[in-house]
């Protein structure tokens, strides 16, 4: 049996590691490569490519261009590779390996503009097809803990991930990169949300065995791992205060040997949430907390900077949301530092952007839980170092001294990508206090919230015409040998930045 004092979470975590003593490649069969697309025999489709043109707020046809908008700015095809046979389609959100194993809902109550029932988002053919058409909503917020976003808002979208997609290429380690990859996707769902006078509101806490029944999904195959409420912001009674995002599930530490091939599938059903496990009246939003690392005598460097111009009417972000590529190479030359103080004051202050429209608080599951440094090669006017990010002072304070170029190549499984980059921004977390606080379903809120960071500073660097790749595969104790931080901070994610080799 496994060690009782560990959590299945933590072993999860330890037994995925990338370790270079034994990582091995292995070969892909292709043959059983799966289908980034859910395919459904029966029901009505939805064509949503008419609706994606503006029409006057007046006008009854601006709901349709508002959730039509809305889909395709978060999740829609918005490119392609040619590949002789097999061409690779791309999404507004980015995806490990372009295996995209998130699906997107819709639940529509009574009220809404939609007839009720549930809808599978087409993100091929950019339309909703209804396979249910009955009033479910009530399911919904029973399943949802009676969620109080529910009681008020006539559309859901729910998230749900096809696990074999990533576990195809990413084996057990894909649990990570699925959450991830949700979060980017709850990035482009928020940002999208503002753009289309919605306001998201993130809901991580549900009994799970009930919203995939509701969605009749396969749970050996298909999980629900997030629900949103989408409130119309033209609607008085919609415009909502923030609310709780996140609940706790068990902590499970009496677990079998689990031999490779099973821990993915065990650790999502150890996260699950039953029915009378939690109650949303009972929680209260996370304390605020001060920066974790405050180190004596360490040079500390004020963020000090304008907001993006997103330009009038957000027509920047929504560019930047449809033309969002990964840098595939860096050319090793340096970024500007008011660049990467662009690219922080973004991602981390959301309040400097509510006089252009955007949410000043938008929801995460506990960002208090998240800490963020960034190794630097190539930043004019910074020296080269590790630093911590000390959102709350909103300070960059040096670490370690050195050019840790040679390293980020290393740890990121050789990857050119470390190397080259300007700019590296490590997410990490400490899983003891994020287990005590949420029991092991805090190891998926953990990523999802690393990945939707990750998305801003995604878009933020596009914008600002600069290389952007997100790293989900490294060498994890290496990442804390680097970054001189404890054994018990655990690596969530790395995004590389930089001058691109290949355009932008």
């Amino acid at each position: 049996m496994a060690e009782p004092s560990i959590s299945i979470a933590q072993h999860y975590h330890q037994r995925t590691k990338y370790d270079p003593q034994t990582l091995t490649g292995r070969g892909l069969d292709f043959d059983r490569q799966p289908s980034p697309y859910k395919d459904y025999k029966l029901g009505g489709q939805i064509d949503l490519k008419a609706h994606l043109k503006e029409h006057s707020p007046l006008d009854e046809s601006n709901q349709w261009s508002r959730l039509s908008r809305l889909l395709y700015c978060s999740y829609g095809l918005t490119g392609m590779i040619p590949y002789p046979g097999n061409p690779i389609y791309l999404r507004a959100a980015p995806s490990a390996g372009g295996l995209y194993p998130a699906e997107v809902y819709l639940v529509c109550r009574e009220d809404a503009f939609l007839p009720a029932g549930l809808y599978n988002y087409q993100a091929s053919t950019h339309s909703l097809l209804q396979f249910w058409e009955s009033n479910v909503w009530s399911a919904l917020q029973e399943a949802c803990l009676w969620h109080p976003a529910l009681e008020h808002t006539p559309i859901a979208l729910v998230m749900t991930a096809v696990f074999f997609r990533s576990a195809w290429r990413y084996e057990d380690r894909a649990y990570r990169r699925i959450f991830l990859d949700s979060g980017h996707l709850l990035g482009n769902i928020e940002l999208a949300a503002s753009l289309n006078d919605y306001r998201s509101h993130l809901i991580g806490g549900f009994v799970d065995r009930q919203v995939n029944q509701l969605l009749y999904l396969d749970e050996q195959q298909e999980g629900a791992i997030a629900v949103v409420g989408l409130a119309d912001l033209l609607e008085v009674e919609q415009n909502l205060p923030q609310l709780p995002t996140a609940l706790a599930s068990p902590v499970q530490a009496d677990y079998p040997d689990l031999v490779d091939g099973e821990l993915l599938g065990y650790c999502h059903q150890a996260t699950q949430i039953e029915a009378s496990e939690a109650a949303y009246t009972t929680v209260t939003p996370p304390p605020a907390v001060a920066d974790k690392y405050n180190f004596p005598f360490c040079l500390k460097v004020p963020v000090q900077t304008l907001p993006i111009d997103w330009q009038p009417n957000l027509e920047g972000l929504e560019a930047t949301l449809l033309r969002r590529r990964s840098t595939r190479r860096y050319t090793g030359a340096e970024i500007s530092l008011d660049q990467l103080f662009a690219l922080l004051d973004f991602t981390y202050h959301p309040e400097h952007y509510v006089d252009q429209g955007l949410e000043g608080n938008p929801d995460y599951f506990d960002l208090s839980l998240i800490e963020t440094f960034v190794a630097v090669s190539g930043v004019t006017g910074l020296e080269e170092g590790c630093y911590y990010y000390a959102p709350q002072a909103n300070e960059l304070r040096q670490i370690r001294f050195k050019n840790f170029r040679q390293e980020l190549h290393y740890l990121c499984l050789q990857q050119d990508l470390g190397r080259d980059a300007a700019a590296v921004v490590f997410h990490t977390a400490d899983l003891t206090p994020a287990i005590a606080r949420y029991g092991d379903r805090a190891y998926r809120y953990l990523h999802m919230d690393a990945g939707h960071l990750g998305q801003r500073l995604n878009l933020a660097a596009i914008h600002l015409s600069l290389g952007v790749s997100g790293i989900g595969g490294f060498f994890d104790d290496q990442v804390n040998e680097v970054l001189g931080i404890p054994v018990d901070e655990a690596a969530l994610y790395i995004t590389t930045l930089g001058d691109p080799a290949d355009g932008n």
